[in-house]
């Protein structure tokens, strides 16, 4: 039974155990299908698209190649696009200035502090309720609840969306990672100034998986998001992500251009 501080200081450490994962997630490559299903007002499917990625890392950089389109490989057209989109950023990094990799380097860093930040709020932001624990594909995970606490009052920019979702996790006990998240929208969320509107009801579920015994990475995304851009056009939708083919890529592989393979090392997916 854990108790209310312990349950915050819980997710205190998941932030700091976030960094040190998020560095690892650089080096690994998988493939992403994404299907997104159109919903009409009275929640019907009206269409359904499916894109399918390599996530690559260049130069550091998690850059996503479109590979098939409603599980159907690429036009030739739309191939030597995509090739010619990876080679880009590949130049890009060949001719980059110290000056400039310093800054990208710090951006990223910072980003990886601001996540951290995000987390530390999300201790605070919340009234806990322990559920007990739970086998998730073989390890024990806490299971615990989280209501919006009345009288947060956020640090950070985005955190004042805060209060308008609860949200179920479930943390890895030995890495104190994020192995499940099961979020509910339980008020509207606008962003800049109402040009975008998340309603409520909108879902996210969120599913990692532990890699080659030293890193968390996607494994589901499930999204349910009724949501109004511009004040002008609604978007009911479902979207289901499933990532695979996790390959851990080399420190030592050379950075290939167009028409050339770029080798991941032989580790075995979990």
């Amino acid at each position: 039974m854990l108790s209310e501080e312990q349950m915050r200081n819980l997710l205190r450490a998941t932030a700091d155990h976030d960094i040190e994962n998020d560095k690892r997630q650089h080096d690994y490559t998988y493939i992403e299908r994404e299907e997104q299903h159109n919903l009409d007002g009275k929640g019907r499917v009206k269409s359904t698209e499916v894109r399918t990625s390599e996530v690559l890392m260049i130069y550091g950089e998690q850059v996503q190649r479109l590979i098939a389109k409603n599980d159907k490989p690429l036009s030739a057209k739309d191939a030597e696009k995509e090739e010619k989109k990876i080679q880009k950023i590949i130049d890009k990094r060949e001719h980059e200035s110290d000056k400039d990799r310093e800054k990208r380097l710090a951006k990223e860093e910072k980003d990886r502090e601001d996540g951290r930040k995000f987390v530390l709020e999300v201790a605070d932001a919340y009234n806990f309720h322990f559920l007990g624990t739970e086998n998730l594909e073989g390890r024990e995970t806490y299971v615990i609840d989280a209501e919006p606490r009345s009288g947060f009052q956020p640090k950070m920019k985005y955190a004042n969306i805060l209060p308008k979702f609860r949200f179920r996790a479930w943390i890895d006990k030995d890495d104190f990672q994020w192995s499940k998240l099961d979020a509910l929208c339980i008020d509207t969320v606008s962003f800049g100034l109402f040009l975008a509107r998340i309603h409520k009801g909108t879902r996210i579920v969120l599913e990692q998986t532990r890699v080659n015994d030293e890193v968390w990475l996607p494994k589901h995304l499930d999204l349910k998001v009724d949501a109004r851009i511009a004040l002008l056009k609604n978007f009911n939708m479902d979207m289901d992500t499933t990532y695979r083919d996790y390959k851990k890529f080399r420190t030592d592989t050379k950075i290939v251009g167009v028409g050339e393979v770029q080798q991941p090392s032989a580790q075995s997916p979990q």
